[in-house]
């Protein structure tokens, strides 16, 4: 694969920086990146990912937008309240680059259905907002030999970890929650509040580290960093990086062997 010359414009600041260059820009280029959850997240997270000039995406919400999710999901205006979360996502990324090759699916991720929302990606980015569906994509993700990045957010404080449970000594997302949340929903930013630009923090930052991922092999700056949570804490501004072990009585990889 080669770029054409209004490709290599348009990602000049990319290929210019000696970690990524121009083989790693031809690689993201043919990467493909399911986003589930197009909300706080999934918004930010969605228009970096775009802006890298990843080729495919697949878009996964059965939500609709609403008006209070303009203060923190990016992609939305007022336009678009009403209207299907996955669908805008789509129009947005349409205006933003007709070059990407979009696909979208607007049904409620289940463990059912799950393993065929994440089929043939490269990478999936998680930013839903309740366990169960984040066990079941990461259940999913286990199956389908997929690489998760799982992001999270609530008030003051982001997490972003990269997962890999379907290599041998690598833990799943499920290793770090365990199995109690599989039927409850979290909290929600409804009840407990959420900085906007917090949720910008952790989306932004969850695209940074696909970007890592999707370029390991590729180009210097690609490191997967398995098994490692980051914690964003926006009330005291910093992060700190904390690993997470591979569980082996886990039900989603523990009988893994790789």
């Amino acid at each position: 694969m080669s770029l054409s010359p209004a490709r290599l414009d348009r990602f000049a600041r990319h290929i210019v920086l000696p970690e990524i260059g121009g083989a790693g820009q031809v690689a993201l280029a043919g990467k493909h990146v399911a986003v589930i959850g197009l909300g706080g997240i999934g918004s930010p997270a969605l228009q970096y990912l775009a802006a890298a000039g990843i080729g495919r995406l697949t878009l996964v919400d059965d939500d609709v937008v609403d008006v209070s999710n303009l203060q923190r999901q990016t992609i939305f205006t007022t336009r678009d309240v009403g209207h299907g979360k996955a669908t805008s996502a789509r129009r947005w990324l349409a205006n933003f680059d007709e070059a990407l090759q979009i696909e979208i699916s607007d049904t409620r991720i289940t463990p059912e259905t799950a393993g065929d929302r994440i089929a043939g990606a490269d990478l999936v980015l998680d930013g839903t907002d309740n366990f169960a569906t984040r066990l079941a994509v990461s259940d999913a993700c286990v199956a389908e030999r997929t690489p998760l990045l799982s992001a999270a957010v609530g008030r003051f404080q982001g997490q972003v970890g990269a997962f890999a449970g379907h290599l041998a000594g690598q833990p799943c997302y499920r290793c770090f929650v365990g199995d109690a949340f599989d039927a409850e929903d979290c909290d929600t930013c409804a009840e407990d509040g959420m900085l906007g630009a917090m949720a910008g923090w952790a989306g932004s930052f969850a695209a940074l580290q696909a970007v890592r991922v999707l370029l390991t092999g590729a180009s210097r700056f690609g490191d997967p960093m398995w098994g490692k949570l980051h914690i964003l804490d926006g009330m005291n501004p910093g992060m700190r990086t904390l690993t997470i072990a591979k569980d082996p009585a886990c039900k989603g990889c523990g009988t893994n062997d790789g």
